[in-house]
């Protein structure tokens, strides 16, 4: 009898526990990609202090598109809750500005506040600046981000990588506890994401309106992350004061070898990512660069040792480059880049353009698509979401 028992209710626990998966995950993909043509873009616009705010002034410029339908920018500081923050807040109310009353916290948000607000007040036509803060613990950071995001249907969040750029050039030690936050909100995040790897883009001065006075490059080589830099780059295009070039990565058949063949895409899920690969680039070709709006540049390249001597040449050439986070299907090109990463959580691209002794000039955006987790295959997804 126990046993009849349990087989009437177990699959009503299933479908409980898928249920309330299901309610804890996006009924929508918060992409770049889906975002329709007059849907305003929202971006959730991350600083750890003043030093951040000249390079995500200069980002929000050229994410600015057409100005109809715009875009909606919340600036937020994201500030760990520590004992000194703690003590100086009102007992009984949440962590809210109003709360604070650190006196460095509020001289710092009068600060960044005052920058922003300049910046959209003189050259913001087509944009809506909001304020908010972001204070909790290192744990609990990335989530209180989530949560925020949710609520306001951000459609991208933009970090500051967790290190920055010292007086010599080269870039710092990081902090540890930003960098966790940020890998953490890939994992998480009801939304695409960005990490800024900022190496002189904030001290480049005003970006013109009516004259190429800017270089960025885009790298493309597939993959769901590359499609939604993609665009992202659709974007910056808009912008007349952004010279893009968007170079793309194709295997050199010519000069492959059989070694190089074992890893030649042969899985049906391959062969349609590369086929989805293949008609974004085509949509954007048509869109952007036959118009003349963006120059392209195609390479052929037989390893992972050529990709990198290529990403290497962009130096001097480039101001910023905008990457994909993860490639896609073809792994030729990438193969063995993993072994000698340093920061995985910025793609095999991403951590070459970033590494210490690649350069000091050329900052990099590296974009991760929303991972969609309504999307679910099996049952071990299911419970993975409840995590």
């Amino acid at each position: 009898m126990a046993i009849k028992a349990a087989m009437v209710h177990c699959p009503v626990v299933v479908k409980q526990i898928i249920k309330r998966a299901r309610k804890r995950a996006p009924t929508h993909s918060n992409a770049l990609q889906l975002l329709q043509p007059s849907s305003e873009l929202r971006i959730f616009l991350c600083i750890h202090g003043l030093d951040n705010v000249p390079a995500s002034i200069n980002f929000m410029e050229i994410s600015r598109g057409p100005s109809d339908p715009g875009i909606l920018i919340y600036v937020a500081e994201i500030i760990e809750l520590t004992d000194h923050i703690t003590a100086t807040m009102e007992s009984g109310e949440g962590v809210h500005t109003s709360t604070i009353k650190d006196r460095a916290v509020i001289e710092m948000r009068e600060r960044v506040t005052s920058s922003f607000q300049a910046y959209v007040d003189n050259d913001g036509d087509g944009i809506t600046l909001k304020r908010t803060l972001a204070v909790s613990t290192i744990t609990n950071m990335a989530q209180n981000i989530c949560v925020l995001a949710e609520e306001l249907m951000i459609a991208l969040i933009i970090l500051p990588f967790h290190r920055n750029q010292r007086p010599d050039g080269k870039l710092d030690g990081g902090n540890r506890a930003f960098r966790y936050v940020n890998r953490k909100l890939l994992k998480n995040s009801p939304c695409s994401v960005g990490i800024l790897v900022n190496r002189g883009f904030g001290s480049i001065g005003k970006i013109s309106r009516t004259e190429p006075s800017l270089k960025v490059a885009a790298v493309f080589i597939g993959g769901k992350d590359d499609r939604e830099a993609l665009a992202y780059v659709g974007r910056v295009a808009w912008h007349r004061g952004v010279k893009v070039t968007v170079i793309r990565f194709l295997v050199d058949t010519s000069a492959e070898s059989s070694r190089l063949a074992a890893y030649r895409v042969s899985l049906p899920e391959q062969e349609e990512e590369m086929g989805l690969d293949d008609e974004c680039f085509a949509q954007f070709y048509e869109q952007h660069i036959v118009g003349g709006r963006i120059s392209y540049l195609e390479m052929h390249l037989a390893n992972a040792s050529e990709t990198f001597s290529t990403l290497r040449s962009f130096e001097g050439k480039y101001s910023l480059v905008i990457v994909g986070r993860e490639g896609g299907a073809n792994s030729v090109l990438t193969k063995g880049m993993n072994d000698w990463q340093q920061c995985p959580e910025l793609g095999p691209i991403g951590d070459v353009l970033s590494g210490p002794d690649f350069s000091k000039s050329v900052s990099v955006l590296i974009i991760q698509q929303h991972k969609l987790r309504g999307e679910l295959d099996g049952l071990d997804e299911d419970f993975s979401i409840m995590q």
